[in-house]
């Protein structure tokens, strides 16, 4: 599997890396385990965090920054990141979706930066993240359609499936999904990113029984 950064997102947002964590996984319904873990770092979190403050964390600032440096509005295409700590400082809580996704959005609020989680088998090709063209969309997951001019996206030899605001339902994480892509979006640089990526393995082989097959940054 090959995964660059388009040339001209790079010279656009030159702080932009991506912590990449490739394996086989077993992706179940509901994890108790995995739950009581998140639980716990919310409760941490809405003592720590008030969503007054949420603009200025610093992870937040750069993908809001990020977005405009592009040319899009980052108030109308929320970074999900930003989407889910509202949500959870808000008191609404999380979706229970299945054991790999739920690990992503743990990730996402530990780590503050946007994730991916894609099903590599429903991919083709070499995969390229890059601004989105005009005329770009696709349908998002419990959304509709998304316009991905100026978002940055990822996409493959069939067309865009992924970026930090939506992802498409073509490549999303289901129960039958046995081969993940997860991706880090980090637009404050690699400081770190080496851990998040060391965590987000260990939380799949823990939550989802991964065979991590490969790891790096972008």
């Amino acid at each position: 599997m090959q995964l660059m950064i388009d040339n001209d997102l790079r010279r656009r947002v030159p702080q932009l890396s991506l912590g990449v964590v490739i394996g086989k996984v077993n992706v179940t319904k509901h994890v108790p385990a995995l739950w009581s873990h998140i639980d716990k770092y919310i409760d941490e979190l809405r003592l720590s965090l008030k969503i007054e403050d949420l603009t200025s964390v610093p992870e937040i600032k750069a993908v809001r920054d990020g977005y405009r440096a592009i040319g899009k509005d980052p108030s109308r295409y929320r970074p999900s990141q930003q989407a889910l700590l509202r949500r959870v400082l808000q008191g609404k809580g999380l979706f229970k979706i299945n054991s790999v996704v739920d690990v992503n959005n743990l990730i996402s609020l530990n780590s503050r930066h946007s994730l991916g989680s894609y099903d590599l088998d429903h991919t083709k090709g070499p995969i390229t993240f890059r601004i989105g063209a005009n005329g770009e969309n696709y349908k998002g997951i419990g959304k509709d359609t998304v316009n991905l001019e100026g978002l940055p996206i990822f996409s493959d030899e069939l067309g865009a499936f992924g970026s930090p605001t939506s992802d498409s339902e073509r490549t999303m994480v289901r129960l039958a999904t046995t081969r993940l892509l997860m991706v880090i979006i980090s637009f404050t640089g690699k400081d770190g990113l080496d851990n998040r990526i060391k965590s987000a393995a260990e939380l799949l082989k823990a939550y989802a029984n991964a065979e991590i097959e490969a790891t790096q940054h972008l």
